[in-house]
């Protein structure tokens, strides 16, 4: 069973331009799964403390992260962070940047609130939304240091591949809130998924592969290795990390 990255790209609309009412694009499929008395007790607790909300009520382009963290310091937003891992271990060494995970798998959520508290640190905050809207309404342009997409649903059958996350019009999205100098970073440990991937980022002029055109990156990027990843290696299993900077 795959750790639980919900977050994948749908564009289904209809084909009908007399069809008034079109679905709208969204980045994810709720799946809820069986949540615990822990993750339900975390949500209820401390999402007021680490919950960040947003919604129709919030004026676009408006999220000031330095506020949300009373500091000044760099920002980094993981897209579906799962049940939060690697985000805790990337928050825990570097306490000196302030993380955003965005995830709408509530779950997850509560595990990640739940481990934040336990762990006591102070540079994690929450978004429990679809991350397309968030990037495409809440952001600021040129606000992010970084952006990481971590083994995100590789929808293998090649009809589902329209589905997958990283496409060419989200991928210009990201870029453009990320600083000059600011990093996207990407993994998967789907061959297929890695080529597209290498793909489509290759083509946003904004970006500039830190391994050089054309390559994957040669390590991990300082991307915690978790235990899913380690069983899949074990059993042979490639990974495949891209890390692209701003110009």
């Amino acid at each position: 069973m795959r750790r639980a990255p919900v977050l994948h790209n749908i564009l289904k609309m209809t084909n009908s331009s007399n069809d008034k009412h079109h679905r709208p694009i969204r980045s994810f499929v709720r799946r809820e799964g069986r949540i615990t008395k822990r993750q339900e007790a975390a949500i209820e607790t401390l999402w007021p403390r680490y919950g960040i909300e947003v919604g129709s009520d919030l004026p676009q382009s408006t999220l000031d992260f330095s506020v949300q963290f009373a500091r000044q310091a760099p920002h980094v937003v993981e897209i579906g962070f799962g049940m939060g891992h690697s985000l805790l271990a990337m928050a825990q060494a570097t306490p000196s940047v302030d993380f955003i995970g965005i995830e709408v798998h509530r779950p997850g959520v509560g595990s990640l609130l739940a481990d934040i508290d336990k762990a006591q640190i102070n540079n994690i905050r929450i978004i429990n939304h679809d991350a397309s809207e968030v990037f495409a309404k809440y952001i600021r342009d040129a606000s992010l240091d970084g952006v990481n997409i971590f083994f995100p649903d590789p929808w293998p059958k090649k009809r589902h591949h329209k589905r997958r996350l990283v496409q060419l019009a989200f991928v210009e999205l990201l870029a453009a809130k990320l600083k000059q100098g600011g990093r996207l970073h990407l993994a998967t440990d789907w061959e297929n998924y890695a080529e597209q991937m290498l793909e489509v980022v290759s083509q946003v002029p904004l970006l500039i592969n830190a391994s050089g055109a054309g390559n994957f990156a040669q390590d991990r990027g300082g991307r915690p290795q978790t235990k899913f990843e380690r069983r899949g290696q074990a059993r042979g299993h490639g990974v495949w990390d891209l890390v692209f900077i701003r110009e």
